[in-house]
């Protein structure tokens, strides 16, 4: 079986670092692919070994939709050699559980569906976290989360099907029996809040690049991202807290069995239900 990864990123080297030491340990970092928004010999010194494609950052006006339709267009062209192609911004990792799936193929020949779908946690450095140094695995050295739906994300498909706000288009007339398949012990880790320095110098460069777009901008989270910071770490400490198993049996009930499909726009996706709990990660996410 041929897997792939593919993930689009500007900065942020911190996150890419842990994205190429992950992906590229358990696919082979040939088999990753990253597109550079604007040239920066930078991608290539942190991903050595992966395909580095370059694209134009001369123009940021609805930058969203033509971010989806390149990453998209890109990944449905991988669809051609790879049997799976996995599809994740820069600070998403997802995980699994090795007592239960021994590698990504494992995991994928445990599927018949088109896509896969993961439950979701926002993983988070707290008062007391020592702060990461270098290329330190934030998944060594960070163990509180919060189970979101947010970030319950599909991440993994085996046609062309394109990924869209965190769900994959199937088409208009097919999101009533689209298979909506989140497995057990597969989780969505993403890495935004796990490191408090790279989080200052990531909201520097989206405030600044959202305030030279202007009224043109419409990502969500990167005006304001001090704001956004600081309301996650605000409703982090409200939620409840909840041991591993019953967080994730709670985040299973709230998420996956409540899917959204929205016929209108042709989307199978999670439902944004955020701070469903927090939890303290066991042992084995250190491993990885």
């Amino acid at each position: 079986m041929k897997i792939c990864a593919i993930t689009m990123v500007y900065q942020d080297y911190w996150a890419l670092g842990q994205w190429y030491r992950y992906y590229g340990a358990h696919l082979g970092p040939r088999n990753l692919y990253v597109i550079s928004h604007g040239y920066d010999p930078e991608i290539q010194r942190i991903c050595p070994d992966a395909s580095v494609i370059t694209i134009p950052r001369d123009e940021l006006k609805n930058f969203d939709r033509v971010r989806l339709r390149v990453i998209n267009g890109i990944q449905s062209g991988l669809g051609n050699l790879y049997d799976w192609v996995i599809q994740t911004d820069a600070d998403e990792l997802v995980c699994f559980d090795p007592a239960t799936y021994s590698s990504f193929q494992d995991l994928f020949e445990k599927s018949s569906a088109p896509a896969l779908f993961a439950l979701g946690l926002n993983l988070a450095e707290v008062e007391g976290d020592v702060p990461l140094v270098g290329s330190e695995s934030a998944l060594a050295h960070r163990d509180v989360a919060c189970v979101t739906g947010n970030y319950s994300k599909a991440w993994a498909v085996r046609k062309a099907l394109p990924l869209r706000w965190h769900g994959v288009f199937c088409g208009y007339r097919r999101t009533d029996d689209f298979r909506f398949e989140m497995p057990d012990d597969v989780f969505f880790v993403h890495l935004k809040h796990a490191n408090s320095t790279a989080l200052k110098e990531t909201n520097a460069v989206r405030q600044s690049v959202a305030d030279s777009v202007g009224e043109d901008w419409n990502v969500n989270g990167w005006a304001n991202p001090d704001f956004h910071a600081k309301r996650f770490y605000r409703k982090m400490a409200k939620a409840v807290d909840l041991p591993w198993k019953e967080a994730v049996a709670l985040g299973y009930e709230k998420i996956r069995e409540n899917p959204i499909r929205d016929a209108k726009r042709g989307i199978v996706k999670p439902p944004f239900i955020n701070y469903v709990c927090r939890t303290i990660l066991p042992d084995w996410f250190k491993t990885l």
